[in-house]
């Protein structure tokens, strides 16, 4: 047992047993370093991480290969979901050296934590027109020896590089709609009309992106979700028997997916369908939905409450095991073989096709007796807000209390046992140890997730509280030149993400939310610090908008106009009214009785003691209006909510 084994990432615990002498990241690995003169041997990964798993029993659990690591360097192993900001600065360095980046991730610094070499994969032996780890790692000890000024040298100067990233100046263009009509004719022309989705393979689920399109309500933007939804839900991707999507495809067909599955992808697609549902009007994607959320419960839900990150792509160590089928397999269970369900992979089949509904039942059924792949029960507090935001959405509009049931469960989990000294969140949870100081996008994400808990339950608590986890978020802010830091936790550089893949950033989700709260409360300071992330990130959104959909749903909603509604006394019939249809830009504040404490709802009571609604812009607001039908024939937004 090594140094992980005090741990409780279950990523980190895989490499507990390690013949690696692996510390986890801290000033121990660091003071050792600079005691014995070693570079740091940074290798970073995820549980559900299909090659991190082939690199560890290649390299990782080889006894030479860990005795050359002990000997020459200072071993630090990091979960990337522990620590997206080691995560995240490293990447950012790997691929300035290399040109590309991903997991497992193996960066090599000096004993003050600054990169001097990466890369990703590195097999036992040479192939793939790479070298072997062994030789990697003779290469790199003998160069540090031997050529030390010079690596010293490159690794500040690539430190100063990143660092100077986050010191951009904010854009002086304005901000106009312009910005969004370009995004959309830039996806269309990355669009694959074949297949849905954008770009090449391997395809990932677009779920912001379409939240955007969505948003637009136009005719050629709506088909494009329509045709991205239904090939994604086609099975491979999604998994037709037990529900729930796999993390990406490594086709363009959406066919054979890579097939861990992530709790962000599941909450983020979950919510799509919903609003593709509300807006396109097809049953089709209500079922998925449902069936999404219904997968999250099952197999993702934590007793306390919260819910775990992922599960694995293998079981036993091979991918897939679990989710496919020979047609054998099958007509053990149904009494006939069907082989036109079933695509090939790996020996072995996909289900994909219109299967009865019984007949799925009891493939579910058959499949839950198998052995299943490995869970990350580990909590990460984001992710957790991206479910709480989807659940209690889902909640009100599926008309399923069960899922507002799981979102107030959520809720007090994460305001509870997630929620450390000062009130300030913490990253994860897992076998009762919350720990880790949060970043930038639990607290966006929390926050979002308690406004929409708001809406769905009319519990002026939750939005309050939404309204204290923004102002914490603030303390990342960069007051010189806008935009937030993605956390302050010790690192040789700071950095500011605006990337929303695969998950809302950090910034564009806070500028989401800070706008939100601005028109809700009324203070244009909120404003003014949603938008200043506008015009730090206004080249990506021009140069390269697919990049930041997040953050152009949150531009449409700066630039749209304000449009608030307060409704005031105890009416489901009233709240659900006001929430009614596909309002992305507009904001809702509910009490059951008249209150002073949210501006929004300052000074608004009941008429002759029935509830009543108030529908406002700018807070100058039209009659109160008493019944469902009297709000129907109020002015509404062409695109609503």
């Amino acid at each position: 047992m090594n140094r992980l084994a005090e741990e409780t990432s279950p990523y980190l615990l895989q490499h507990a047993e390690n013949p690696v002498d692996w510390y986890p990241w801290g000033e121990d690995a660091f003071e050792r370093a600079r005691a014995e003169d070693k570079p740091i041997l940074l290798s970073v990964g995820y549980a559900a991480c299909h090659w991190c798993h082939v690199m560890e029993h290649e390299s990782f659990e080889d006894a030479e290969t860990a005795d050359l690591m002990n000997q020459r360097f200072v071993c630090v192993k990091v979960d990337r979901e522990e620590r997206p900001d080691v995560d995240g600065l490293y990447m950012e360095a790997v691929v300035s050296l290399t040109g590309h980046g991903g997991w497992p991730m193996t960066v090599f610094l000096t004993p003050e934590g600054k990169p001097f070499w990466g890369g990703t994969y590195f097999p036992p032996e040479p192939r793939f027109n790479m070298p072997s780890f062994r030789q990697i790692l003779l290469a790199i000890s003998d160069a540090y020896t031997t050529r030390r000024e010079e690596l010293e040298r490159a690794a500040g100067q690539l430190v100063e590089v990143i660092q100077a990233g986050a010191e951009r100046p904010p854009s002086t263009e304005p901000l106009t709609s312009e910005l969004l009509t370009r995004a959309v004719s830039a996806l269309r022309a990355q669009f694959d009309p074949a297949n849905g989705g954008f770009g090449a393979a391997p395809k990932f689920p677009p779920a912001s992106t379409l939240e955007l399109l969505l948003r637009t309500g136009r005719d050629d933007a709506l088909e494009m979700v329509r045709v991205t939804l239904d090939h994604m839900a086609a099975g491979g991707m999604y998994d037709l028997v037990g529900g729930g999507f796999h993390r990406y495809s490594v086709e363009e067909t959406w066919l054979v997916p890579h097939f861990e599955k992530m709790l962000y992808d599941n909450a983020l697609l979950a919510s799509v369908y919903v609003h593709a549902w509300v807006v396109l009007g097809e049953e089709r994607y209500r079922r998925i939905a449902e069936e999404t959320f219904d997968y999250m419960v099952r197999e993702l839900r934590l007793p306390e409450g919260g819910f775990a990150s992922a599960q694995d792509a293998d079981t036993n160590g091979v991918e897939g095991l679990t989710y496919t089928w020979t047609p054998k397999e099958i007509q053990q269970v149904l009494g006939e073989d069907h082989p036109e369900w079933l695509q090939p992979f790996e020996g072995r089949g996909i289900i994909r096709g219109e299967l009865p509904a019984e007949d799925l039942q009891r493939l579910f059924e058959e499949r839950q007796g198998r052995e299943q792949p490995l869970r990350d029960d580990k909590v990460v507090t984001a992710w957790n807000g991206l479910a709480l935001a989807a659940f209690a959405e889902a909640g009100w509009r599926l008309e399923r209390p069960d899922y507002l049931q799981v979102a107030v469960s959520l809720a007090r989990f994460l305001r509870e046992t997630m929620t450390g000294e000062g009130g300030r969140l913490l990253r994860t949870y897992r076998g009762g140890v919350a720990k880790i100081e949060a970043y930038l996008e639990d607290y966006a994400a929390v926050a979002n997730g308690l406004i929409e808990l708001h809406w769905a339950t009319g519990d002026l608590h939750w939005l309050e509280d939404a309204r204290l986890v923004a102002t914490q978020a603030q303390e990342f802010a960069d007051p010189e030149h806008g935009g937030f830091f993605v956390g302050d936790h010790g690192l040789v550089a700071r950095r500011k993400e605006f990337d929303d893949h695969p998950t809302p950033s950090g910034n564009s989700m806070l500028a989401f939310v800070l706008l939100r709260l601005a028109r809700i409360w009324g203070e244009d300071d909120l404003e003014r610090a949603a938008v200043a992330v506008f015009r730090l990130a206004r080249p990506f959104m021009e140069r390269a908008p697919a990049a930041v959909p997040h953050l152009l749903s949150a531009l449409d909603l700066h630039l749209s106009p304000p449009r608030e509604i307060a409704v005031v006394g105890e009416s489901e019939e009233l709240k659900h009214a006001a929430l009614a249809g596909f309002q992305p830009n507009t904001v809702f504040a509910f009490a059951a009785e008249p209150t002073d404490q949210v501006p929004l709802l300052a000074g608004k009571g009941l008429v002759d003691g029935k509830p009543a609604v108030y529908v406002c812009e700018r807070f100058a607001c039209q009659a109160p209006v008493t019944s469902a039908a009297a709000l129907q024939e109020a002015s509404r937004p062409s695109a609503g909510r």
